[in-house]
C-alpha cells in the first residue's frame, strides 16, 4: 500500500478538532488511537484504501440482510470482474497489434503493398480501412495513403484549418463515419430491483410466516375473517419492499444522468479556421483536436505536428509507461491521457470503432462507493443488531416457555395452551405468531436504515442546497451552484432562468463528508480567488513604461516584430480575424488571452506573424520553471523567444532593447526593472516579461531525433517587455474566507505567482487581516519551504498562510507536511502536475474551467465554475450531512431502545406483547424511511459555522445524543409500561370486558408510542439547542412527512383495525395520546440543561475490552 493510502486511513486526529464540539463530542488522544487501530470498522478516510482493506469491514459484520446493508457500497466482486474484462480486451488488441507488425514485416520481405482505399460517398477512404489502420497502427497503410496530408485530402479536412464544420457537413461524416457514442449496457428494470429488495432475510422469515398464518387462519376461522393476520403482515412487508425498490430504481436512473455527464467532457477543435469548444460526443472523424498536457486524447488520430509530445496509455494498455508520439510512431489512442509536450491530431476513429470505445461498452460502471460514514454506521448497525438477535431470542425463549408451560392467556382471559387439549392446528398457529413477533423484533432492531441514511442525507441536502444556492444572498453568486451529491443531477435550477446551469460535479462521494471535518483549505489564487479575467493594465518595453499600455505610436519597427512574433509563436492561444470584419476572436488561458488581446490593440496581426517564421522546437510553459520558449527560424536567422514570471526570466537576461530598438546592457537598468516588478506585484498584478536571444543557425540540431531532444537555452537573453497583467478578486471571495476562519477552518493561499503578488491578493481577500500577519513565518517562497527537511517543514507548515512561487511538489510537500501534523486537507488544483497534491489530499478540488483532465481525473470533486466561495459551500454541506446523521441516529436508537424494553418487558412478565408484527412494521418504515427523510431535509444553519470541525475519529453518538436517547426513551417505556400494566385503571376500562379493554388498551399504548415518535422527531432536529423549531416551518418536506405520518396514523386506527388488532378510539384517549407524545418538548428541554462529561461515554466502555485485547497480543 502506498504511503498515500495508509495516511488517507488512519490519519492522527486534528489538532484543531481536539477542542470540544458540543454536538461531535472531544477527539481521543494518541494512546486511546493506538488502542483503536485494531477496529475493523476503523476506515477514517476510504479515499485510495485498497480491496483488501474495504473487505476488512464486511468480514468483521455479522450480517443478517447484507442484500440491503451492503447494496449502495462498491461491489468487490463486480470490480474484479471489471478488471479482468479490461484486461482481456487490452490483451487482445496487444494480440491483434502484435500479430500485424508481423504479417508487415513479412511483407516488406517481399514487397507487397496494402490495398488502395475504396471510396466512401464524397470521402476517398472508408470506414472499415481508417479503423484497420488505426486499430493495428499501421504505418505501412498510413504511408500508402500518402501521410497525414494525403490522408487529410481524403477526409477532405484542411490541417490548418480543420473541417468545414457546418450541420450538413458533420450529418455527412457522422453517416460515412460513426458518432464518437458507444452503446450503454441496459440499465436494471424495476422488476429486477423488486428482486433484489426482498431477498432480505427478516422479509422472507416474515413472508414465510405471513403465508403459514394465513393459510391457518383461513382453515380455522374461515376466508372471510382468516386472512387478517397473515394478509396485515405481507401487506406490511411488501410495503417495505416496493419502498425500498422505488428509492433504490430512482438512485439508479439518477446515477446514469451523473455518468452522462461525467463522460461529457468539453474539449476544444479546429473548425472553419477558428477554435471552437464542443463536447466530446460531438467529435467526428476529419476534425483537428489541440492537445496539450493533462488533455484527454477524444478519439482514435494521427499526429499532425507536435513537440516533445507524450502519451501515457496506462487505460488502454495495463502499462504504466509514458509513450512518446512523432512522425515515426503517430497513432494516438482514444481515452489516453497527454503526459508532457504540445501538438494537433487528425481524429480517423470515434466510438465504437476505437478501443477505448469497444472497452466502455464492454463494462458498466459501478456507482458503489464507501465512504468513511457508511463504513462507522455500519459497525454501530452491526452492534445494535447483535443486541436486537439477543433480544429477540430472549423474547422468542420466553414466549415460547410461557406458552408451553400454560402461563400465556387469550385476551378475553382464557388460558391458550392445554396439554393434550389444544389441536395441532392452533399451536402451530400460536408459535407461529410468537415466531412472527421475534422476527419483528429484529427488524426493527436491526438498523439497516443507517447506512443508507448517508445516502439519503447526501440526496436531500442537495435539493435544500440548491433550493438555497437560488436564493443566494450577492455574497455567493448564482453561478458558485455546487452539484454536490452522486446520487441527484439537476440541469435546471429555476424555470424562470432556464440558462443556470449546475456547476459542479462530486466525483467521490466520501469527499461531501469529509468536507465537514477539515481543517485548512490550501486554495490556488488564479480563477479561485480571483476572477480569472485578466487585461494587461500596465506595460513596459526596455525600461520606458507605455502610457496607456497599447500606445503603439513608441514601438520601433525591430521592437514590434520581435515582440509580436515572439507572442504569436510563443502561445497555444489562437486568434480568430473574421473574414467579415467581425470582432476578434481569441482563445486561451487567461493569461495567454490577455497578452495576446494586449498584442492585437498594438497592433499585431496573428496569421501574418506565424506565417513570417517556422517553429523548430517547442517548450510548453512548465509549473516548475515559470517559464516557456520557442526556437524559431525567420529566413536564415533563429531566434528563441522566451515568455514566463518577470523576476526569474529577468535573472537570465543580459541585455535589453530600448525603444530605438537598439541593445543596451542591462547592468544598470536591472535594479529599475526590479522596483518595477515589485510595485506591479505591490498592486496585485500578475508580472510576465518577454525576452528573446539570437541563435546561430548552425548550431540548431539537424536530424529530427537531436531536434526532439533539443534543450533550449535559457541564459544571455534580451529583455523586450514586462506586462503587468490585473486579475480582480471575486466579490464575495473576502466573505467567504471570514465564514472559513469562523469555522475554524484555515485558509492558506499557494499560488505560482510573485511573492508580494501574492501577499497583495492575500491582504485583499482576508486571508492575510493586516500587513502586520504578512511576517515572513506566514508568508514563504516554494524553493525556501522546498529546502526545508521533513521535520522543519512540519513545523512551518503549520504557520504558513501564503506560499509564493510555488511548483506543484512545493503543493504536495505542503499537503504532505500538514497531514502528518494532523490537519484534514482540502486542496484546490487545475494543472497536470497538481494531479499528485489532489491525489494525496483528503479531499482534492479541481477547477472546472482551468482544470486539465488529469486534474479532474485525480480530484474528489470538481468545481465547475472556479469559485473559492463554492468551496466554502461544500465544507457547510458536509458539516450539514454530518450533522442530520447524528440527528437520525439520536431519533432512531431512541425509538429502538423504547420497542425493545417495552416488548421485552412485557412478554416476560405478562407472556404478550402490547406492539405486533403489523404495528412494529409500521414503527420502522416511520424510523427507517420517513424518519431518514424527514432529518435528511435539515438545511445547513449558521450554528454549524460556528464551531470547530468534526474530528474523523470522534464518535458518532456523543454524550450530547445520549443524555437526549436516555431522557426520552426512559420517559417512554415508563409511561407505556405503566399503560400496558395499570391502562385499564387508568383509562377507565374497568367497566369494559377483559377482551375489549385490552384491545383499546394496547391501541393506546401503539397510538401514544408512535405520537412520542412524531413529537421526538422534532427535538431530533435540534440536538444541542433549545428552541427545535427554528426554520421548521420552511422545511415543507419536514413538514410534509410528519403531515402524512399523521393522517396515515388516523387511518390505521380508525379504519384499518382488521389488519393492525387496534380498535376505533374516542376522542378523548385520542387526546391522551397527544399529550402524552406533546410532554417530550418540555422534557427535552429539561433534558438539554443536565450537564454531560467531556469524555465520551463510549470510551468507558470501550476502553476495557481494548486493554484487554493489547494485552493478549503482547
Amino acid at each position: 500500500m502506498s504511503s498515500s493510502s495508509s495516511n488517507a486511513l488512519l490519519p492522527p486526529a486534528s489538532m484543531a478538532s481536539r477542542t470540544l464540539n458540543i454536538e461531535a463530542g472531544p477527539a481521543l488522544d494518541n494512546k486511546e488511537e493506538e488502542l483503536e487501530e485494531d477496529d475493523p470498522f476503523d476506515i477514517t478516510n476510504t479515499k485510495n484504501a485498497s480491496v483488501e482493506t474495504l473487505k476488512r469491514w464486511r468480514q468483521a459484520a455479522l450480517v443478517l440482510n447484507a442484500s440491503r446493508r451492503f447494496r449502495y457500497t462498491l461491489d468487490l466482486k463486480k470490480e474484479e470482474e471489471k478488471e479482468q474484462r479490461r484486461r482481456m480486451i487490452r490483451a487482445h488488441a496487444q494480440v491483434i497489434r502484435a500479430a500485424l507488425l508481423f504479417k508487415l514485416a513479412g511483407k516488406k520481405q517481399i514487397g507487397a503493398t496494402v490495398k488502395p482505399p475504396t471510396p466512401t460517398g464524397e470521402y476517398a477512404i472508408g470506414l472499415e480501412q481508417l479503423v484497420s489502420m488505426s486499430r493495428d497502427h499501421n504505418s505501412s497503410a498510413l504511408q500508402q495513403y500518402g501521410g497525414v496530408k494525403g490522408l487529410s485530402d481524403m477526409l477532405r479536412t484542411n490541417l490548418e484549418k480543420g473541417i468545414l464544420g457546418d450541420e450538413d457537413d458533420i450529418l455527412k461524416r457522422r453517416n460515412a463515419f460513426g458518432s464518437n457514442t458507444y452503446p450503454r449496457k441496459k440499465a436494471r428494470s424495476f422488476l429486477r430491483f423488486l428482486w433484489e429488495a426482498w431477498q432480505d432475510l427478516t422479509l422472507i422469515i416474515l413472508i414465510i410466516a405471513a403465508a403459514a398464518s394465513l393459510a391457518l387462519g383461513m382453515k380455522t376461522e374461515g376466508i372471510k375473517e382468516g386472512w387478517y393476520d397473515g394478509g396485515s403482515i405481507a401487506f406490511a412487508v411488501f410495503l417495505v419492499i416496493i419502498v425500498t425498490a422505488i428509492s433504490d430504481y430512482r438512485q439508479s436512473l439518477q446515477f446514469q444522468n451523473l455518468n452522462e455527464e461525467k463522460r461529457n467532457i468539453q474539449i476544444e477543435v479546429m473548425r472553419g479556421g477558428r477554435m471552437v469548444k464542443i463536447s466530446i460526443f460531438d467529435i467526428v472523424v476529419g476534425d483537428v483536436v489541440p492537445l496539450r498536457i493533462g488533455d484527454q486524447v477524444p478519439a482514435d488520430g494521427i499526429l499532425i505536428s507536435g513537440h516533445s509530445l507524450a502519451t501515457d496509455e496506462s487505460s488502454m494498455t495495463g502499462e504504466s509507461k509514458i509513450v512518446h508520439k512523432d512522425q515515426k510512431a503517430p497513432f494516438l489512442m482514444s481515452g489516453c491521457k497527454v503526459a508532457d509536450g504540445v501538438g494537433t491530431m487528425l481524429v480517423t476513429g470515434v466510438g465504437i470503432n476505437t478501443e477505448w470505445g469497444l472497452l466502455m461498452a464492454s463494462i458498466s460502471e459501478d456507482t458503489g462507493e464507501e465512504t468513511p460514514l457508511q463504513v462507522r454506521l455500519n459497525g454501530v448497525a452491526t452492534f445494535i443488531g447483535i443486541v436486537g438477535l439477543v433480544v429477540a431470542f430472549s423474547v422468542l425463549a420466553v414466549l415460547l416457555a410461557r406458552y408451553f408451560t400454560g402461563n400465556t392467556r387469550n385476551s378475553n382471559g382464557t388460558v391458550q395452551f392445554h396439554k393434550g387439549e389444544t389441536s395441532i392446528s392452533q399451536i402451530v398457529d400460536d408459535i407461529i405468531k410468537i415466531v412472527t413477533i421475534a422476527v419483528t423484533i429484529v427488524v426493527v432492531a436491526v438498523p439497516e436504515g443507517l447506512p443508507l441514511a448517508v445516502t439519503l442525507t447526501l440526496a436531500y441536502s442537495m435539493r435544500k442546497m440548491m433550493a438555497d444556492k437560488a436564493l443566494a444572498s450577492p455574497a455567493y453568486s448564482l453561478k458558485s451552484l455546487l452539484y454536490f451529491c452522486n446520487y441527484i443531477r439537476y440541469k435546471v435550477l429555476l424555470s424562470k432562468n432556464k440558462s443556470i446551469k449546475t456547476f459542479d460535479q462530486v466525483r467521490r462521494l466520501s469527499a461531501c463528508e469529509t468536507m465537514g471535518s477539515a481543517t485548512t483549505i490550501c486554495s490556488d489564487k488564479t480563477g479561485t480567488l480571483t476572477l480569472n479575467q485578466m487585461t494587461v493594465v500596465e506595460a513596459y518595453i526596455g525600461r520606458q513604461r507605455l502610457d496607456p499600455p497599447d500606445d503603439s505610436s513608441k514601438l520601433h519597427t525591430r521592437i514590434s516584430s520581435l515582440l509580436f512574433t515572439g507572442i504569436a509563436q510563443n502561445t497555444q492561444g489562437n486568434v480568430f480575424e473574421p473574414k467579415d470584419g467581425g470582432a476578434v476572436e481569441i482563445s486561451g488561458s487567461p493569461t495567454e488571452k490577455a497578452i495576446l488581446s494586449w498584442a492585437v490593440k498594438l497592433g499585431m496581426k496573428f496569421e501574418a506573424m506565424k506565417s513570417e517564421s517556422t517553429v523548430l522546437q517547442v517548450f510548453p510553459f512548465n509549473s516548475e520553471k515559470k517559464r516557456g520558449g520557442v526556437a524559431l527560424k525567420v529566413d536564415s536567422e533563429a531566434y528563441i523567444h522566451w515568455k514566463g514570471a518577470a523576476e526569474i526570466l529577468l535573472a537570465s537576461c543580459t541585455k535589453y532593447m530600448d525603444l530605438n530598438g537598439q541593445l543596451q546592457s542591462i547592468d544598470g537598468e536591472k535594479e529599475f526593472c526590479k522596483e518595477a516588478i515589485d510595485d506591479m506585484a505591490a498592486r496585485s498584478l500578475r508580472c510576465v516579461a518577454i525576452a528573446y536571444r539570437p541563435f546561430d543557425v548552425e548550431k540548431i540540431p539537424a536530424d529530427t531525433e537531436s531536434l526532439d531532444k533539443w534543450v533550449l537555452p535559457e541564459d544571455d537573453l534580451v529583455l523586450i517587455g514586462i506586462v503587468g497583467i490585473k486579475d480582480p478578486c471575486r466579490p464575495g471571495v473576502k466573505d467567504a474566507v471570514k465564514v472559513c476562519i469562523e469555522a475554524g477552518v484555515k485558509v492558506r493561499m499557494v499560488t505560482g505567482d510573485n511573492i508580494q503578488t501574492a501577499k497583495a491578493i492575500a491582504l485583499e481577500c482576508g486571508i492575510l487581516s493586516s500587513d502586520a500577519d504578512a511576517s515572513e513565518s506566514n508568508i514563504i517562497e516554494g524553493k525556501v519551504f522546498r529546502a526545508l527537511s521533513e521535520g522543519e517543514r512540519e513545523q512551518v507548515a503549520k504557520r504558513i498562510t501564503v506560499m509564493g512561487r510555488s511548483s506543484p511538489s512545493d503543493k504536495l510537500l505542503l499537503v504532505q507536511a500538514l497531514r502528518k501534523g494532523g490537519d484534514v486537507v482540502a486542496v484546490t488544483g487545475d494543472g497536470t502536475n497538481d494531479a499528485p497534491a489532489l491525489h494525496e489530499a483528503d479531499i482534492g478540488l479541481a477547477m472546472g474551467i482551468q482544470g486539465t483532465e488529469v486534474a479532474k481525473e485525480s480530484s474528489d470533486i470538481i468545481i465547475l465554475d472556479d469559485n473559492f466561495a463554492s468551496v466554502v459551500k461544500v465544507v457547510r454541506w458536509g458539516r450539514s450531512v454530518y450533522a442530520n446523521i447524528q440527528k437520525f441516529i439520536q431519533f432512531q436508537l431512541t425509538v429502538n431502545v423504547a420497542a425493545l424494553i417495552i416488548n421485552v418487558v412485557a412478554a416476560v412478565s405478562s407472556g404478550d406483547v402490547p406492539l405486533n408484527a403489523v404495528q412494529l412494521l409500521w414503527v420502522n418504515l416511520i424510523m427507517d424511511t420517513l424518519g431518514a427523510l424527514a432529518l435528511a431535509t435539515e438545511p445547513p444553519t449558521d450554528h454549524l459555522m460556528h464551531r470547530t470541525p468534526v474530528g474523523r475519529r470522534e464518535p458518532l453518538i456523543t454524550n450530547i445524543m445520549w443524555r437526549n436517547l436516555i431522557v426520552q426513551a426512559l420517559y417512554q417505556v415508563g409511561v407505556l409500561l405503566v399503560l400496558n400494566f395499570a391502562g385499564r385503571t387508568i383509562l377507565g376500562l374497568n367497566d369494559e370486558t377483559r377482551e375489549r379493554a385490552n384491545e383499546v388498551k394496547n391501541t393506546v399504548i401503539f397510538n401514544t408510542f408512535v405520537f412520542c415518535q412524531i413529537f421526538n422527531e422534532f427535538n431530533a432536529r435540534k440536538p444541542d439547542e433549545m428552541n427545535v423549531f427554528t426554520g421548521v416551518t420552511k422545511n415543507y418536506l419536514f413538514m410534509g412527512i410528519i403531515g402524512i405520518t399523521l393522517v396515515l396514523q388516523v387511518i390505521i386506527i380508525q379504519f384499518l383495525g382488521k389488519f393492525t388488532s387496534t380498535v376505533r378510539l374516542s376522542w378523548e384517549l385520542w387526546l391522551v395520546s397527544i399529550a402524552i407524545g406533546l410532554i417530550s418538548w418540555p422534557l427535552a428541554v429539561v433534558g438539554k440543561l443536565i450537564p454531560v462529561p467531556e469524555t465520551p461515554l463510549a470510551k468507558y466502555f470501550i476502553r476495557p475490552f481494548q486493554r484487554l485485547r493489547t494485552a493478549r497480543s503482547a
